[in-house]
């Protein structure tokens, strides 16, 4: 049997050995933390894969070996065209550098696997790429803020071109970076290639899903590509003197609406996330951050459609007791700024960014907000105080 197995491969045809593997997508950096950090890419063909990574400096990534780390799945190597690699054990605002590979597998079975050829990422001709771990004393950070994107990558590219390692620590997609998820690779030519080209093979995103990505046939693997650090896309992070609070505000009409088919489950996902957030907000980590900034696609005020009722009844009361600084939402494509007192029952200040404007932020002792048109003008400032 082993035999007549081996000879099979002898009789493939050339031309499924030829084209090889080749990285399609990415890397970018995904569920930074001061102590972790992951890397996230795709092949056309199926492959294994493992990242190199080396500290910062000026010698040789050749210098020595590096350190690897594998693509796995409970105890085993994943083959596949997605991969995912986490980093653990890192150290707070530390600079990393990494290469990235894919062994392709032509032939599986039973043990036996025939690899081909190996794509990486260049580290002779060109600088190897880096990342920097987040760290919770640093003293001052900024970041950058876009939403409602619908694919418009133009839009994007204007509204993130500029960004460096030098003025950007990390970037947030705020929801509906597309307008329905039919197909996986619409990640990529939606939005994703765009952000690759332009800073995210360096710079962490940190994504909220919105409520067109709650939609087509592929919505449901849209976490494979942009895992956070607890498994869901409601999570927080910290990042200097800012606590970050990422909530998931599911689909904006009734589960019952004709549009969702019967799909739509998000007022019990809410009450999840209700008792989630009562127990985020109960943290020493949470309660001792000097500011404490809420990310929420669908805003709680500013229309009143059911799922800005449902967030206001369910994650408004408790957040209104929680010191909240800022809430940056998105979702409505037009740009209001509700001050701390100017809606019912909100106790802090509520800034709904519009869909062809980004937001430039500062965080020190203060919290400065830029909302920005596509030409970098100035359109609006806010500043938070401690």
């Amino acid at each position: 049997m082993r035999t007549t197995w081996l000879l099979s491969f002898f009789y493939l045809p050339l031309f499924l050995f030829a084209q090889g593997v080749q990285i399609t997508n990415g890397p970018y950096i995904q569920q930074v933390g001061e102590n972790e950090a992951t890397i996230v890419w795709t092949t056309n063909n199926d492959a294994v894969s493992w990242l190199e990574l080396a500290p910062a400096g000026n010698d040789s990534f050749y210098a020595s070996e590096r350190a690897k780390y594998y693509d796995t799945s409970h105890g085993n190597r994943v083959i596949g065209k997605l991969h995912r690699i986490t980093v653990k054990g890192l150290s707070p605002g530390t600079e990393y550098r990494y290469r990235i590979f894919s062994k392709e597998v032509t032939g599986y079975a039973g043990h036996q696997v025939l690899f081909g050829t190996i794509a990486s990422s260049n580290v002779f001709r060109n600088k190897p790429l880096s990342f920097t771990t987040l760290d919770k004393n640093k003293n001052t950070f900024s970041f950058r803020v876009v939403n409602d994107i619908h694919g418009k990558n133009d839009n994007l590219r204007a509204m993130l071109h500029d960004v460096t390692k030098k003025n950007t620590d990390l970037v947030i997609f705020n929801g509906d970076m597309i307008s329905t998820l039919n197909d996986e690779k619409e990640i990529f030519t939606g939005f994703m290639d765009t952000a690759v080209e332009l800073f995210a093979k360096e710079i962490p995103i940190y994504y909220t899903r919105g409520n067109h990505e709650t939609r087509g046939r592929a919505n449901t693997r849209l976490y494979d590509y942009f895992p956070s650090n607890n498994g869901h896309f409601y999570y927080t992070f910290r990042q200097g003197p800012a606590f970050f609070l990422v909530i998931d505000s599911g689909e904006d009409k009734p589960d019952s609406d004709i549009e969702y088919s019967e799909l739509a489950q998000f007022d019990n996902y809410r009450d999840q996330q209700k008792e989630w957030i009562e127990t985020v907000i109960a943290t020493p980590e949470f309660q001792s951050a000097p500011f404490r900034i809420v990310i929420m696609h669908i805003p709680p005020t500013g229309t009143t459609w059911h799922g800005s009722q449902d967030i206001t009844l369910k994650f408004i009361p408790l957040l209104n007791n929680a010191n909240i600084d800022i809430m940056l939402c998105g979702h409505t494509h037009e740009y209001q700024y509700i001050d701390k007192g100017e809606a019912p029952n909100l106790r802090f200040p509520v800034l709904i960014n519009d869909d062809e404007t980004y937001l430039d932020i500062a965080v020190d002792s203060r919290i400065e907000i830029k909302q920005k048109d596509m030409e970098g003008k100035t359109l609006h400032s806010h500043i938070i105080k401690k």
